[in-house]
């Protein structure tokens, strides 16, 4: 079988529901697959699947990743192999002449870093290889220098192996989100899934929308922040005929974009760039861990220096060159962040960097949005008070047409009511206009509709209540949300959601309690009343109520000026400015857009145990980080003296040093949370 193939019935094999795990060998075109249950009739479904199977199905084909990572292992499986196969043969069969040639030829890259290495006036890890290197050939001692330079050279293969697979594997369980657009189609627009959208095609973008393609604006004005793409820091204007990139934010405006190019291309590379990128976010530990690695290099000179003028024994001072300790360290820690990234990502928790992990360990502060995030993410349209005469079904259908735009758990329930209601509600305004925090503005004909907060529609806009008709506002329960929806300056109807509490939030809370937060915080915009309600419910030890986003951000700015790490939890629009000023910004998936662009860790919406889980895996981390750096330290320390004594002669270190290198690196790559589930 191709190597294309293998990994289009690979996925075709996955993607059945009855199975939990399938893998296809291209070399000998078997498939092993693994099955959910023992009950099932795994006979009867193989032969349905496979006489479905069509590899040349769009639908089929569909299924497989921009990138499989077929081709890599591929690839450093046959390295590693030659490099075996070449360096045993060549002892076997070539003439020790030949064979000492082949190791001065060898050597000179070696040779030529460390030089480069000294010329820059660093003492770096290469200076420690070249200098046991060149010392090996000065001394005769070829099959030594052919050893080391062997095992270097497959260590490096490995090294890069392994970290390209980590790579790999993070950006695919990354890359598996389907988003939906709103697709231009004819006068009307129709919300489709980004896979259905062409070259050519014309889609929507407006104010804190995820651009979900690449294209260039063919009308409108947005002002984009793509700093993901690009690293400029301030957002940038778009107008007509400007490009835009998939993957960056309208952090202002509308526009109708042009697609000029598909889903998928080039996504995979933009998501490992991504990943790449944030490992330059390196925590404090692991920084520190690098600085007393590479501090130590000058020491071993200083050993071999000091063994060599005292004991005049050669052998013994090569002890302290054929090993270092910054060589693990390099492999082991940052794999050991890229597995707890992926981790949390089959958990539904995205990372953006090791830096975020080492905070939410530390962190004694968290501070919750109440709306999405302590609430359900799926709040209900419970009733539609109507005012002046309104028909209620026709004042939905409105509400429905405004909200639809701007996603948000309130603007989500009032979709769906309207969906329950059977009633459809095709574009009846003009263009639509986002108020962060407040509401939504547009125009039916000629008339002004405006909907959103009572700050926002009463106060803000100064719409009236119809006479003798304010006593209705009284009537509605205590515990509803309310969303006023107002046209041509008179209060038309509030729109009544019931935001139940999430039933995990209060054990959530209790935990994380138990886990060493000191100070679990809520915000909102609800009243006061229904703010302490909710906070004395869930146990949370300090509530803000009727904020704006404003107010948000600088709450979270006086707990950090009063000494206290601090995690923002939120989801909408209004949220970004306390995301950003927080130590941590954590975004719940089904929220805004702008909201997960902004945030350093996005969380799934299904469970608010999600935090649990993250507080866990961040602690296991840090644990494996420090307990990486005492293995690496103790056990190379110990070659060393090994070496001194003349126990362990200076090939036998490189050899031991070099499989604890890889060891560790594969250690590091391990789950974190069965060790860690009972903290």
């Amino acid at each position: 079988m191709s190597m294309r193939q293998a990994d289009v019935l690979e996925y075709y094999l996955k993607n059945i529901p009855e199975v939990r795990e399938a893998s296809v060998d291209e070399r000998t075109g078997n498939a092993v697959i693994s099955f959910r249950s023992n009950e099932v009739e795994k006979k009867a479904v193989l032969d349905r699947a496979l006489f479905e199977y069509d590899e040349t199905s769009e639908e089929v084909v569909a299924l497989v990743p921009e990138n499989t990572g077929r081709e890599l292992n591929r690839e450093y499986q046959e390295k590693l192999v030659i490099k075996v196969l070449l360096h045993n043969l060549s002892k076997l069969v070539l003439p020790i002449n030949v064979r000492k040639l082949k190791t001065y030829v060898k050597s000179i890259p070696f040779l030529i870093r460390a030089t480069k290495a000294i010329l820059g006036g660093k003492l770096k890890v290469e200076t420690l290889d070249g200098i046991a290197i060149a010392a090996s050939v000065l001394r005769g001692d070829y099959s030594t220098a052919s050893s080391i330079m062997f095992l270097l050279e497959t260590g490096e293969i490995l090294e890069e192996w392994t970290r390209k697979k980590s790579i790999g594997d993070l950006a695919r369980a990354m890359s598996l989100n389907i988003d939906k657009v709103w697709l231009k189609s004819g006068d009307s627009e129709i919300r489709v899934s980004v896979h259905q959208v062409d070259v050519g095609d014309y889609v929507i973008v407006r104010t804190s929308d995820i651009i979900p393609l690449d294209g260039k604006v063919f009308s409108g004005e947005i002002t984009v922040n793509q700093s993901t793409m690009t690293g400029e820091a301030e957002p940038v204007t778009k107008t007509e005929s400007g490009y835009v990139y998939a993957g960056t934010v309208v952090e202002e405006g509308q526009a109708i974009v042009e697609v000029t190019r598909k889903s998928g291309t080039g996504k995979y590379d933009q998501i490992v760039h991504m990943i790449e990128e944030s490992e330059r976010l390196k925590s404090d530990t692991e920084e520190k861990a690098y600085r007393l690695a590479d501090s130590l290099v000058p020491y071993s000179f200083l050993g071999f220096g000091l063994t060599a003028a005292f004991t005049r024994n050669l052998t013994k001072a090569l002890s302290f060159l054929m090993v270092d300790y910054s060589c693990a360290m390099k492999l082991s820690m940052p794999l050991a962040v890229l597995s707890a990234i992926k981790e949390a990502r089959n958990y539904g928790i995205a990372i953006k960097g090791g830096k975020f992990m080492e905070i939410v360990s530390e962190a004694d502060t968290i501070i919750f949005d109440k709306t999405g995030t302590l609430t359900y993410a799926t709040p209900k349209l419970m009733d539609v008070v109507t005012f002046g005469g309104e028909d209620a079904n026709e004042m939905l259908r409105i509400a429905a047409c405004l909200e639809e735009h701007y996603p948000h758990s309130v603007a989500n329930a009032i979709v769906n009511g309207a969906l329950e209601r059977d009633l459809r509600h095709d574009e009846l305004h003009t263009e639509v206009e986002y108020i962060v925090a407040h509401g939504v503005s547009s125009h039916l004909g000629n008339k002004k509709a405006v909907i959103g907060s009572y700050h926002f529609v009463m106060e803000d806009e100064g719409a009236v209540i119809p006479e003798n008709e304010a006593y209705k506002l009284k009537e509605i329960k205590e515990e509803y949300s309310r969303v006023f929806l107002a046209i041509d300056g008179k209060l038309a109807a509030v729109l009544c959601i019931f935001d139940p509490v999430r039933t995990e939030a209060k054990e959530t809370i209790k935990t994380l309690h138990k886990l060493g937060f000191t100070n679990i915080c809520m915000m909102t915009g609800d009243n006061k009343k229904t703010a302490k309600n909710v906070a004395n419910a869930l146990g949370i030890d300090e509530f803000q109520a009727e904020v704006l986003p404003e107010d948000k951000a600088l709450f979270v700015k006086k707990m950090r000026d009063l000494g206290h790490k601090v995690i923002m939890v939120g989801d909408g629009v209004n949220d970004s400015p306390a995301l950003s000023e927080a130590d941590v910004g954590i975004a719940i998936e089904s929220g805004a857009s702008i909201a997960k662009e902004i945030a350093d860790i996005t969380i799934s919406s299904e469970n608010l145990d999600s935090l649990v889980v993250l507080r866990r895996i961040s602690r296991a981390l840090m644990d494996r980080i420090k307990g990486n750096y005492r293995f690496i330290v103790g056990f190379n320390s110990t070659l060393i003296a090994l070496g001194l004594t003349g126990v362990l002669t200076p090939s036998s270190s490189a050899l031991l040093h070099n499989g604890s290198t890889i060891l560790t690196g594969v250690k590091s790559t391990t789950g974190l949370l069965n060790s860690d589930t009972k903290r």
